[in-house]
């Protein structure tokens, strides 16, 4: 029997393109002899749209948006019913292909919690925390990870006390400093800066992703990521490596996305012990997170050989180009069979959540 499989993708968003990419490239990876697809377009503004269950991989994005008379509410998704009489049209698994807020931070986890359906990812607590950097950080050092210095301000306080702020950041900081939204991914938003005039232009570029932000200090090292695969027993791919090729500058979502100014190293040349230590703190990170199916964590390791965590990404970019799905290939599990994993431990950490009582 296939499995009833929906989509979700898009979504309200500064993400939304990226995400439309994701799906267009999942679609094409999947097994129509185990799947059944059916795609769920989210708009830039928030309307569900339902598209017919799908015969064939999708050619273009284009193709997978629909029209507005098809929307629907997302209350109307519903689990496949495992009566083999049951005329059910619902899904067995939802896959949220969503990045950035309204998708990947828990709202969309939530919602499915609710409903009672099995999905693809991370849950609300870990998804909540990996998209909010400063809540992420706060628990990476209680769980005594090491990281470069930060501080963070929400806009009215920013608003109300910029010379002050402008102070706190060189004496804690110092320049060369990053300054990032604080729930956002995929680069957007985020600035280097080397003084004060261009934190304050970057403190107001990154304001218009976000109330809160999130200032790092700069540090020269090399940009190393691992994916994390599994639920309470996670797993660790082999170390890849980001080389902005422009100026040595980092990786912004133009390098990521656009004129491809960067490089993927798979494997990264780190040593033996160097990989040990890091894929360690990969999963500790994961599990302070309480995280599930998947995970890429991304570190920085200086010339004297000191390494700190910088984040984790509870969904990815994931084409089969993106960094997460080819650390898999170099590990030994190609895109479709890493697609097929994760619907397996979806469907596994589903069942197990059956089990809890919720009446004494």
């Amino acid at each position: 029997m296939k499995t009833k499989l929906g989509l979700l993708y898009g979504g309200k968003s500064a993400e939304h393109e990226v995400s439309m990419q994701t799906a267009l490239a999942v679609i094409k990876a999947l097994d129509l002899a185990k799947f059944d697809i059916y795609p769920i377009y989210i708009t830039k503004e928030g309307s569900w749209i339902n598209g017919p269950k799908l015969t064939g991989p999708a050619e273009n994005v284009e193709a997978l948006t629909f029209l507005p008379e098809n929307s629907s509410s997302p209350l109307a998704l519903q689990a496949h019913s495992t009566d083999e009489n049951s005329e059910s049209t619902g899904y067995d698994v939802i896959f949220p292909l969503l990045h950035g807020p309204n998708g990947e931070d828990g709202t969309v986890q939530g919602m499915l919690e609710l409903l009672n359906l099995p999905y693809v990812g991370n849950g609300v607590l870990a998804s909540s925390a990996g998209m909010d950097k400063v809540i992420m950080k706060n628990i990476f050092a209680q769980a005594g990870l090491p990281q470069v210095k930060y501080t963070w301000f929400i806009r009215s306080e920013w608003e109300k006390n910029t010379e002050s702020a402008i102070k706190k950041v060189a004496e804690e900081l110092g320049y060369p400093c990053f300054v990032k939204p604080a729930n956002l991914g995929s680069s957007v938003g985020i600035s280097k800066c080397n003084d004060a005039d261009e934190l304050e232009k970057a403190v107001a570029e990154a304001f218009q992703f976000d109330r809160k932000i999130i200032i790092e200090e700069g540090v020269i090292a090399r940009e190393l990521e691992f994916g994390i695969l599994g639920n309470d027993e996670p797993s660790c791919s082999v170390a890849g490596e980001i080389i902005p090729k422009k100026d040595f500058s980092f990786y912004d979502y133009s390098a990521k996305y656009v004129d491809g100014n960067s490089a993927m190293v798979i494997p990264a040349e780190i040593s033996e012990s160097e990989y040990a230590t890091l894929s360690e703190m990969a999963i500790t990170a994961f599990k302070s997170l309480d995280c599930s199916g998947l995970v890429r964590a991304d570190f920085f390791l200086t010339n004297e050989g000191q390494i700190y965590i910088n984040e984790v990404n509870t969904m990815p970019g994931f084409t089969p180009f993106s960094m997460f799905p080819l650390l898999w290939k170099h590990t030994g599990v190609d895109y479709p069979a890493l697609i097929e994993k994760l619907v397996k431990l979806a469907l596994e950490r589903h069942q197990e959540k059956q089990q809890i009582k919720y009446t004494v």
